[in-house]
């Protein structure tokens, strides 16, 4: 099963709030042990709303299957307690601001020295060199230093950021492929690397396709709301009674589109012949498109344009997605028994094989509550 693929596999989690967490929340779903080193008084994601029963929800969805300790690393006993756990991991990730591990001791240089096959994988803003690199930096300044958030919502308004941690997830991802392109590598002879995962790279990396544009031809890219700017239609149009995500801008797809919608004159139109026509009479072509599709409700769009394998879908609030078919038949969802929260419903993991269905996760651990058992094992003592 894809959940053993990392069966055996000890990691040590300096990490907190959703880019770390993100990236070894993947490693345990993969079967990695993953060990969360906490200050005493947790991390500080255990204090972002909202809250059931005064534990975040945020932890408690990106921390399951983990076990937590809590160690004061500004006590020299308790570090040389962290730096011992992490000459035994196979893989370390933390998300300190670059210099703080190594004024503590714990840095790659000092964890390697004990542990030279050690994969250890540094997250932060701005990467661990260059100028900007101790700068601090949280999800929606990186977009909006990335130029994300330029390129985000409608025109002439306010700027706006996607209302998801998209640059923290997408960086945490990135930050596991990382760790396992090193552990491949390390199977295969090789010793152990120190992984730089950039908060900026990878918001600016999400943007490839944009910038390659912008490279192309100089065009400062602007805001234009659902839209594609490569592709038109591809976006947001209203019916009689909501919305519907239209992707139709492939030739075949444009000509069912006119057929559906019984508008002949559309493909006749010189603005629209061909997709440049399209992305450039972009607002005449919308108007066009919703004066037809106001005469008729959401759901019989769709059943049209799915039978004319017109790609669409409706645009869903958090209620709608979840009572829908697709999201049912995903099976996106568990319960997980929390010891204070109770039941909670959280995301399923992604990652899964054919047919397979991910073997659940243990809750997110309350602050600490696995010291005495991994430092026992670990045949630490934090006695004096």
């Amino acid at each position: 099963m894809l959940a053993d693929s990392l069966a055996g596999v000890r990691v040590v989690d300096f990490t907190q709030v959703a880019a770390g967490p993100a990236c070894t929340q993947l490693l345990a779903d993969l079967g990695a042990d993953v060990i969360k080193i906490e200050a005493p008084q947790g991390e500080l994601c255990r204090a972002l709303a909202p809250f059931v029963e005064g534990q975040s929800v945020g932890f408690l969805a990106l921390n399951g299957s983990k076990r937590s300790v809590a160690l004061d690393l500004k006590d020299p006993r308790q570090c040389a307690a962290a730096l011992e756990l992490a000459a035994g991991a196979d893989v370390v990730v933390e998300s300190f601001r670059p210099g703080v591990m190594q004024r503590l001791g714990l840095g790659y240089e000092e964890v390697s020295r004990c542990n030279p096959k050690v994969v250890y994988c540094s997250i932060s803003a701005y990467g661990q060199e260059g100028a900007w690199r101790h700068k601090p930096g949280v999800d929606g300044v990186l977009q909006a230093v990335s130029g994300l958030m330029s390129v985000t919502g409608l025109p002439d308004a306010p700027p706006c950021k996607v209302q998801v941690p998209i640059v923290d997830m997408v960086t945490g991802y990135l930050a596991c492929i990382g760790v396992l392109g090193a552990l491949a590598k390390r199977a295969q002879g090789g010793s152990g690397q120190w992984i730089d995962a950039s908060m900026f790279a990878s918001a600016v990396a999400m943007q490839q396709m944009n910038l390659a544009g912008y490279f192309a031809d100089g065009v400062v890219p602007t805001r234009i709301g659902s839209a594609a700017p490569y592709a038109a239609p591809n976006e947001a149009v209203r019916c009689a009674d909501g919305w519907i995500m239209l992707a139709a801008y492939h030739p075949s797809r444009w000509g069912a589109l006119c057929d559906v919608l019984e508008s002949p004159e559309l493909l006749s139109d010189p603005r629209f012949a061909d997709l440049s026509g399209r992305i450039a009479h972009r607002d005449a072509l919308v108007k066009r498109l919703e004066e037809r599709m106001a005469l008729r409700p959401r759901d019989e769009w769709l059943q049209r344009f799915e039978a004319a394998d017109i790609i669409c879908a409706p645009i869903n609030d958090y209620a709608e997605l979840v009572a829908s078919p697709v999201f049912t038949d995903a099976l996106i969802t568990e319960t997980v028994e929390h010891p204070i929260a109770g039941r909670i419903t959280i995301a399923r993991t992604p990652l899964r094989a054919v047919g397979e269905i991910p073997a659940a996760r243990r809750p997110a651990p309350l602050a600490g509550q696995h010291t005495q058992e991994v430092i026992q094992e670990a045949g630490i003592s934090l006695e004096p």
